[in-house]
């Protein structure tokens, strides 16, 4: 039979345990509590957006051969660098036979300008001359003819001829006298305004070959990064072609599609907290700045045919607050409640 030492000691270890066993559940409730407090719930993904930025896409009016690319991609230019050559035998052909048409219309300007030779002239009026003596002896004639007529010595008929005679060599003497007006005066003002016009059209045709080959050599037309080059050197090109694209980083933008119940939260000018896992997982502040629904294509439909509707899909543009160092288009952006 247990002695009431023993059962005073079962006691006393049995109390111990219970008391080791409430400490411990306390611990563990603590311990649990305070997990709970720590713990901060999972932020809400409301959308993942894309990176984008302004692009230009660099072409020009020369169709030819490629003859040299003096960038690569990914290299960075400023406004003004040269980016590539294009060479056209055709295009240089053609202002050659353009300057030829030029100079010939400009040697017939000139030569209209500058009337009939001396010699032409010179001959213009001797024949004027001439028909001045043979009006002079023409009308002597025809004076003594009328004397003798009024005499009755000579017929009507003799004195007529000696008229006429007389007549024929003054209207000769008229068209003498114009041909030499029209050989010192030169062309008639019409015929100088269309030889001139005729020089300008020339001119004209070389100057439009010559925008061609200005843009032989293409320059870049903003500063950026050569994102993309199409033809390689040698291939040919049409007019208009596109040649290279260039990206202007310092104007990045991020593309959301988002369901419209959900663009209370987006209006215009917020500023949006993202994260960029690309970044290392880096939050940046971005303000909101386009919202536009994208068309009846991107529609959510209800699932139920009550209590419910179809929804359209917006798309949100936002961009940085301040400029973000290695931040490229195409980068994963991710929106969070």
């Amino acid at each position: 039979m247990e002695s009431y030492e023993q059962r005073t000691v079962v006691r006393k270890k049995d109390k111990a345990l219970l008391a080791a066993l409430a400490v411990f559940a306390i611990v563990i409730a603590a311990i649990a509590i305070v997990g709970i407090l720590l713990i901060k719930p999972a932020n809400e993904t409301i959308t993942q957006g894309q990176a984008d930025c302004d692009a230009v896409r660099v072409s020009g009016k020369l169709p030819g051969r490629v003859e040299r690319l003096y960038v690569e991609a990914g290299q960075q230019v400023h406004k003004g660098d040269t980016l590539a050559k294009i060479y056209s035998s055709t295009v240089d052909a053609k202002l050659y036979q353009a300057q030829s048409m030029q100079n010939a219309a400009q040697s017939q300007t000139e030569k209209v300008d500058r009337g009939a030779r001396e010699e032409i002239k010179k001959g213009a009026y001797n024949v004027w001359q001439q028909a001045i003596a043979a009006e002079t002896i023409a009308r002597k004639t025809f004076q003594r003819m009328q004397a003798l007529y009024e005499q009755g010595v000579v017929t009507e008929q003799k004195r007529d001829e000696a008229q006429a005679a007389y007549d024929a060599a003054t209207a000769q003497v008229a068209a003498a006298k114009s041909q030499y007006d029209l050989a010192v005066n030169g062309a008639q003002q019409e015929d100088k305004a269309a030889s001139r016009s005729m020089a300008n059209a020339a001119r004209g045709g070389v100057m439009e070959v010559q925008s061609l080959l200005e843009d032989q050599y293409l320059l870049a037309p903003c500063d950026g990064e050569v994102s993309e080059i199409y033809p390689q050197e040698g291939e040919l090109v049409a007019m208009g072609t596109p040649i290279m694209s260039i990206s202007k980083l310092d104007n990045m933008w991020v593309t959301f599609s988002v369901r419209e119940d959900m663009l209370n939260d987006l209006p215009m000018g917020k500023d949006i907290n993202v994260t960029i896992p690309a970044l290392g997982g880096k939050q940046v502040k971005m303000k909101v700045f386009y919202v536009h629904d994208m068309g009846t294509y991107a529609v959510w439909q209800a699932t139920k045919s009550y209590d419910s509707y179809d929804s359209k899909t917006f798309e949100v543009k936002a961009r940085p607050v301040e400029q973000l160092e290695n931040f490229r288009p195409g980068m994963s952006v991710i929106l969070e409640k």
